[in-house]
């Protein structure tokens, strides 16, 4: 399987696994057909419930179908960490080739190019079962590009992905950089070791969190050791812990002074 290396605030990079391509189709499966339920419920709704002309139905239509339909993967991916429910349902997620979770920006960017995808989202306008049976045939003829583009990148990115510097990843694993950055800290009488940690940022914990994750797994400690290094470097730290014990503790002093600051 394709792996994609993505830099922590260390300059240290983590290799992740490129999502496969089934999977992504699945999550996409699973989100057009939400999508479809979501239309045609919708509709049967507004059919029952909405009265008045055809200009004031169709303008109903735009707002409370279309634009919805339109604008779900945008929303989902920018509040659920580059997650659309498919995606959830896969256990794949978009991140940046930079780093960590995209920008507003990025996201964005990987929106703007599903400009394929929407003439089946605005197909639900048409007043006959045949001008929309068009408009599936043209959104699955242009989807085909799609299909071509990632099958022949060396990332499996879209078009939109090679524009926003995103791509798509497994998180089957257990290392990624979004995972939680507080744990709780049951210990009444506990000694804080490094209060230094507090000079670094929550995206330079996550790295921390992220590489110890990966080499509990795969039992590398290259990364480890420098990421430990330059931690020391920075922090101006010197020690005589094992290396993971020494993230660990950077982890747990961290965790057990930013709840205290916020009690």
């Amino acid at each position: 399987m394709s792996q994609v290396s993505v830099s922590t605030p260390f300059n240290i990079y983590l290799e992740f696994e490129i999502a496969p391509f089934t999977r992504r189709m699945l999550a996409w499966l699973i989100d057009t057909t939400l999508l479809m339920l979501y239309a045609r419920g919708m509709k049967f709704f507004l059919d029952q419930v909405v009265y008045g002309s055809k200009e004031v139905s169709i303008g109903v239509d735009v707002v409370l179908v279309s634009l919805p339909m339109l604008l779900y993967h945008f929303i989902m991916e920018t509040i659920s960490q580059g997650q659309s429910l498919g995606k959830k349902l896969m256990g794949i997620r978009v991140i940046s080739i930079e780093g960590g979770e995209p920008r507003l920006g990025q996201y964005l960017m990987r929106w703007l190019f599903r400009l394929w995808e929407w003439p089946m989202f605005f197909g639900y306008l048409a007043m006959g079962s045949y001008w929309f049976l068009v408009q599936v045939v043209l959104t699955g003829v242009c989807g085909l590009v799609v299909v071509v583009i990632v099958a022949v990148s060396s990332k499996s990115q879209r078009l939109g992905d090679l524009a926003a510097g995103t791509t798509v990843v497994d998180l089957r694993y257990k290392y990624s950089l979004a995972d939680t950055l507080f744990m709780e800290i049951t210990t009444d009488n506990y000694v804080v070791k490094y209060p230094e940690v507090m000079r670094l940022s929550d995206r330079d914990i996550n790295a921390i969190r992220s590489v110890i994750a990966y080499t509990q797994k795969n039992n590398k400690y290259e990364t480890a050791h420098r990421v430990a290094g330059k931690v020391k470097e920075v922090l101006n730290i010197q020690t005589d812990l094992e290396v993971l014990d020494f993230l660990e503790k950077l982890l747990s002093d961290y965790n057990y002074l930013a709840t205290k600051d916020k009690a």
